[in-house]
Order: C-alpha cells, then sequence, then structure tokens
C-alpha cells in the first residue's frame, strides 16, 4: 500500500518539534516499507521554508536535508489535474489549498494513506485515507503495513 507523507511528519523527523512527536516520526519513516512511501514535491518546498525560517537552518543544510528525502523516496509532481481537484477540494471540504494540493497528488498517485496531522483524521478522500499517527487509535489497516504491528 502506498504511503504519502504531509509536511508535518517530515518537519518532526527533521527534529522540528516536541521530542515525542519528533520520536514517531523517526520511527514511523524508518519503519514504513521504503519502496511505498511517497513525497508530494508540495511537501518538500514547505520543509525547505520550514527549515530555513522556523528552524534557522542554513540554505545549504536547508538543501542537503531536502535533496536527502527526495533520494529516499519517490517525488510525485503536482499536475494541472491535481491542482483543479484541490482548488475543488478548498471549495467544499473547506480546506487550505496547499494541503488539499498534498491530499489530491497522493489520491492521483494512488495512495492509500497520507500521515498528516494537518487534516481530520479518517477523512477519506478519492481512496486515500488520512492517519494521523500521533492519535490513538490508528486506522488497523494502516498498522497492517509494518512488519511490527506493535510499532504505532
Amino acid at each position: 500500500m502506498r504511503v504519502a507523507l504531509d509536511t508535518n511528519i517530515l518537519a518532526y523527523a527533521e527534529g522540528i518539534g516536541d521530542s515525542e512527536r519528533c520520536d514517531k516520526a523517526i520511527s514511523l519513516v524508518e519503519n514504513l516499507p521504503g519502496n511505498q512511501v511517497l513525497l508530494p514535491a508540495q511537501t518538500l518546498g514547505e520543509l525547505f521554508r520550514v527549515l530555513n525560517g522556523k528552524a534557522k537552518r542554513t540554505p545549504l543544510e536547508t538543501r542537503d536535508a531536502v535533496l536527502s528525502w527526495a533520494d529516499s523516496f519517490e517525488v510525485m509532481d503536482s499536475t494541472w489535474s491535481s491542482f483543479q481537484a484541490a482548488f475543488d477540494l478548498s471549495t467544499f471540504h473547506k480546506l487550505q489549498i496547499w494541503d488539499a494540493l498534498v491530499l489530491s497528488v497522493a489520491a492521483e498517485n494512488r495512495c492509500r494513506f497520507l500521515l498528516s496531522e494537518d487534516f481530520q483524521n479518517g477523512f477519506t478522500w478519492k481512496g486515500v485515507t488520512i492517519v494521523n499517527p500521533f492519535v490513538h487509535p490508528v486506522n488497523p489497516l494502516f498498522k497492517s503495513i509494518f512488519k511490527d504491528k506493535n510499532m504505532v
């Protein structure tokens, strides 16, 4: 099952935030099947902004971190059709446009889950279910992709 990661998961894995969420994000990323993890390009742009701005990393450090993520997982580009779907999500479901774009790109690339804390946990759109890995209970189907079922 394909899993997309939102910016907040990447930022926590980079050590931005409270230690509990950072540790959880690192553990998730390390234990997800790497060949099934996808990154919407939008999330990498947002991560660059967070690391350079909020975390005060240098542009070079930020660039290296973002490119490391891109080297580790497949990056999904935003298409015109994903933007059109994002406009609809924003209009009819009241999502922020950039969050809507991340979700629409995940759907366009046949992801089953989007890991994020920026959406309503359990919200499903076009086959993509939002999983907030920081709340319990976690979707049982999501648990099934881990070798260690106690991981989440």
